[in-house]
């Protein structure tokens, strides 16, 4: 598979076989994405692979939290204080068509509120990854770590593999750093589910649009 296939066939999954990921095929992606570049060969990036039983336990304290609590707070601001346009509509616009795949009205509130608590199981795949920062870091290293977490997911679509990257699973830091012993220190910046595509889950057939390459870029001469 060439790198433009690859990029337009990755999309976020949130359905997934009840399938096993082979260790040796998660190495294979890790091994791929180390490549990512990084200001000054830095490499900020720190995995947690967590599969089996530890996954079941440290998700289902996760969604015990968000149905306890309602959603956690991250180590940093992912989305902005305050949506404006164009970025407001888009981000509507995304969650419009996630309900309509699913058939949730939008008076629904009990399946919305189902449908939400599912991102802290990871939609139940088999593996989750969760990213770790050295707080000594600055914002390059998000930019190095963003290009790392793309090179998994294009990594993982070579493998056959779904992902979908999710903030969700940074929203209960502390709990997650506990659990798998990171210091308190380090900054957790997201999640990914890993796993087998579910083909036949309504929630995969949808995919969400993207602007023209007009819209976002002006080519000076």
């Amino acid at each position: 598979m060439n790198v433009i296939d690859a990029l337009q066939q990755r999309k976020s999954t949130r359905a997934f076989l009840a399938k096993p990921v082979d260790k040796e095929k998660i190495i294979a992606i890790l091994r791929a994405a180390r490549h990512a570049p990084s200001g000054t060969n830095a490499q900020p990036w720190q995995v947690a692979v967590v599969s089996g039983k530890k996954k079941a336990e440290l998700t289902a304290a996760m969604e015990s939290a968000f149905r306890e609590k309602g959603a956690g707070t991250m180590d940093y601001h992912y989305y902005p204080l305050e949506w404006h346009e164009p970025f407001n509509k888009r981000r509507v616009t995304c969650g419009a068509q996630l309900y309509a795949a699913l058939n949730i009205e939008r008076h629904d509130k009990d399946r919305r509120f189902e449908q939400w608590a599912a991102n802290y199981r990871a939609f139940d795949a088999p593996v989750v990854l969760f990213f770790f920062l050295d707080p000594a870091m600055q914002k390059g290293s998000f930019l190095d770590f963003g290009m790392f977490i793309q090179s998994v997911m294009l990594a993982a679509v070579e493998e056959g593999l779904a992902t979908c990257a999710q903030a969700a699973l940074g929203q209960y830091p502390q709990l997650v750093k506990d659990f798998l012993g990171y210091s308190r220190e380090t900054i957790l910046l997201c999640g990914m589910a890993l796993g087998y595509e579910d083909k036949d889950a309504l929630v995969n057939n949808y995919r969400t649009e993207r602007e023209e390459v007009a819209v976002f870029t002006r080519f000076f001469d």
